[in-house]
C-alpha cells in the first residue's frame, strides 16, 4: 500500500485539483499500534495525494488495532478505545483537513456505545461498522439508535452481492444493509466501496427503494459502466465520493463523474450530499 499510494504521487506533473470541494468519505489512517512501523508514512503519503487531488476533508476510520493485537473485523474494546482516540489527535493535528467516524465492535454494546457517545464529544461525526455483526443482526439496533440520537449517519462495510461466507467476518451485502436501514428510517446509511470487489448490479437493484441508504464511490474496480450505472439507479443525490485505499483509481472516478454529471451535480456528489447528511457544519 505505501509505494502504491506514494509513488503515484511522487513523479510527474501535478494533476489539475478539483475545482469544488471534495470529501474523501472512506478515508483510513494508521496508529502506532497498528503492526505497521511505517504507519508515520502511510498517513502522510495519504494527506500528501489528497493535497495534489484537491481533498479538502479526509472522513476517517480507524479499524482497531488493524489486525495486530485483535481481529481486523473482530477488534477488542482496548483497541478500539485507542484506535478513536488517536483518530481524534491526528484530527487535532490536522485542523481542517481530518475528521473522525467512530469505529465500534457491536458485540459489545455498552462499550460501542460509549465510544460513540465520547465521540461525538470530542469531534467525531459518524459511525463505521466493518465486519464484526452482519448488517441485519439485531444487535446493531442499539448503535444505530444511539447514533440517531447524535446525528450520525452510518458507513457499512459490504460486499457486493456476497454469495459465500468470507473468512474472518461477518460479511454483509446490500439486502442486509436495507434491512437495517428499512428498521431505522431516521437515520441515512452509506453502503461502502461499491468499486470495492464483487458484483455490483445486484447491489444498484436492491437500492433503488431504499431510499436512506446512499452509495460510497470507493474501491479499486474501476469498472466500465459502473458510474452511469449507479446514477441511473439512485441518482446523483445519493452518491458519496470517496477512495478507500487507492486514491489513483477514486481521482479516476472523478475525472469521469466531472463529464457525466451537470457543474451542480457533480458539486452533490464531491460535497453536497455528505454536507447534508453529516452534522451541520462539518465540512466548513
Amino acid at each position: 500500500m505505501a509505494s502504491r499510494l506514494t509513488s503515484g504521487w511522487t513523479a510527474g506533473p501535478v494533476p489539475d485539483q478539483i475545482p469544488v470541494m471534495l470529501v474523501d468519505v472512506h478515508a483510513h489512517f494508521f496508529h502506532d499500534r497498528s503492526g505497521r512501523s511505517h504507519w508515520r508514512e502511510l498517513n502522510a503519503s495519504r494527506l500528501r495525494a489528497g493535497e495534489r487531488i484537491g481533498i479538502h476533508w479526509h472522513l476517517a476510520s480507524s479499524l482497531g488495532s488493524w489486525g495486530h493485537t485483535s481481529p481486523t473485523y473482530f477488534p477488542s474494546p482496548p483497541d478500539l478505545t485507542y484506535a478513536n482516540a488517536h483518530l481524534r489527535g491526528l484530527a487535532a493535528e490536522h485542523p481542517g483537513r481530518i475528521r473522525g467516524l467512530v469505529t465500534v465492535n457491536p458485540n459489545f454494546t455498552a462499550h460501542a456505545v460509549a465510544e460513540l457517545e465520547q465521540g461525538s464529544r470530542e469531534g467525531m461525526i459518524g459511525l463505521k461498522l466493518a465486519a464484526s455483526r452482519r448488517a441485519d443482526d439485531s444487535l446493531l439496533d442499539p448503535l444505530c439508535a444511539a447514533a440517531g440520537r447524535l446525528g450520525f449517519p452510518v458507513l457499512h462495510h459490504i460486499w457486493q452481492h456476497r454469495r459465500r461466507e468470507w473468512p474472518g467476518q461477518e460479511a454483509s451485502d446490500a439486502v442486509e444493509l436495507c434491512r437495517l436501514a428499512a428498521r431505522h428510517p431516521g437515520i441515512h446509511f452509506i453502503l461502502a466501496h461499491l468499486g470495492g470487489g464483487g458484483d455490483w448490479l445486484p447491489t444498484l437493484r436492491v437500492l433503488r427503494s431504499q431510499r436512506n441508504v446512499l452509495i460510497d464511490l470507493s474501491g479499486s474496480g474501476v469498472d466500465g459502466g459502473m458510474l452511469e450505472a449507479a446514477l441511473a439507479a439512485v441518482g446523483p443525490e445519493r452518491l458519496l465520493w470517496g477512495a478507500d485505499a487507492t486514491l489513483c483509481t477514486g481521482l479516476a472516478k472523478l475525472r469521469v463523474l466531472e463529464r457525466l454529471l451537470s457543474p451542480a451535480d457533480f458539486e452533490l456528489v464531491s460535497a453536497g450530499n455528505a454536507e447534508r447528511i453529516f452534522p451541520r457544519g462539518s465540512f466548513r
